[in-house]
């Protein structure tokens, strides 16, 4: 069953339960109205650290602090009604200790509502994992290219190819053995992933990925290009919104200086202007 049409939001064992049906959509979004727009049509929406680069200039997930994530949290789970929201628990909040990982897992569930986390990591992060569900604090994992270790990857690469699948491959199977409801399984061979999505008993999540997957995320700015400055090669760009507000704010730029921009009582009526 969809997320449409649902009568109550999905819970972690309920995504869970969806291993093998009928794939899951899942979106990021940042704000109240992206979340409004996505809400209908998605079972998760995932507050992601990418915010850090696509709404704020960062020039990586890096420096994300754990106030942005709430921030953002906040205002998604203020536009959604059935979706269930996930949240991405950002760099240096969650690796020094499973004490840590919960005392900020708890900030963040208590302040925006949000059904589970996300932590990336696999066979070294299975003991964290493990620590937050036996506390109450639902896990999606996140293996392959994990953009918080990109300094380590050397760079945004595909991960598990050659001999480097049985690494990827384990990572998943601890986050699945951990306790992990789902798993994110990001620039991963689409072999390997279907393997793994085969092997591993909860959901996997593909991001340039495999079809195989048993649900998949995209970033909602690159799939509407609203996101210009690179375009991941797995990205399907189902509109080009941003090429479409390049032209509408030239052509009101256009009006405001040839003077034939409309007088505020023709805009506005008896509402005040908004500025």
């Amino acid at each position: 069953m969809s997320a449409t049409g649902t009568e109550k939001r999905l819970t972690p064992p309920d995504i869970q339960a969806r291993k093998g049906e009928v794939p899951l959509v899942v979106l990021t979004a940042y704000t109240t109205p992206i979340a409004r727009l996505v809400d209908p049509h998605c079972d998760m929406v995932l507050v992601g650290d990418s915010v850090g680069m696509v709404l704020h200039g960062l020039p990586s997930t890096l420096p994300v602090p754990l106030e942005m994530m709430e921030m953002h949290g906040q205002a998604v789970a203020r536009g959604l009604s059935q979706a269930m929201l996930v949240i991405d628990m950002p760099f240096g909040t969650y690796e020094e200790s499973p004490d840590q990982a919960f005392r900020n897992a708890a900030r963040l569930v208590q302040a925006t509502g949000a059904a589970a986390v996300k932590l990336e990591g696999g066979e070294h992060m299975a003991e964290t994992i493990r620590f937050l569900t036996r506390r109450g604090i639902a896990v999606m994992g996140h293996v392959g290219l994990t953009p918080q270790a990109v300094n380590t990857l050397g760079g945004y690469r595909v991960q598990g190819r050659g001999n480097d699948s049985g690494r990827v491959r384990a990572d998943a199977v601890a986050v699945a053995e951990a306790g992990a409801f789902s798993v994110v399984l990001e620039k991963v061979p689409a072999t390997l992933a279907g393997e793994i999505t085969r092997a591993v008993a909860i959901p996997t999540i593909g991001i340039g990925a495999s079809a195989d997957c048993d649900g998949q995320v995209l970033v909602v700015d690159d799939m509407l290009g609203l996101f210009t400055p690179f375009r991941p090669k797995f990205v399907r760009r189902y509109a080009d919104l941003g090429t479409e507000a390049s032209r509408a704010i030239a052509a009101y730029a256009a009006d405001v200086r040839a003077r034939t921009f409309p007088a505020a009582e023709h805009l506005f009526g008896d509402e005040p202007p908004r500025t």
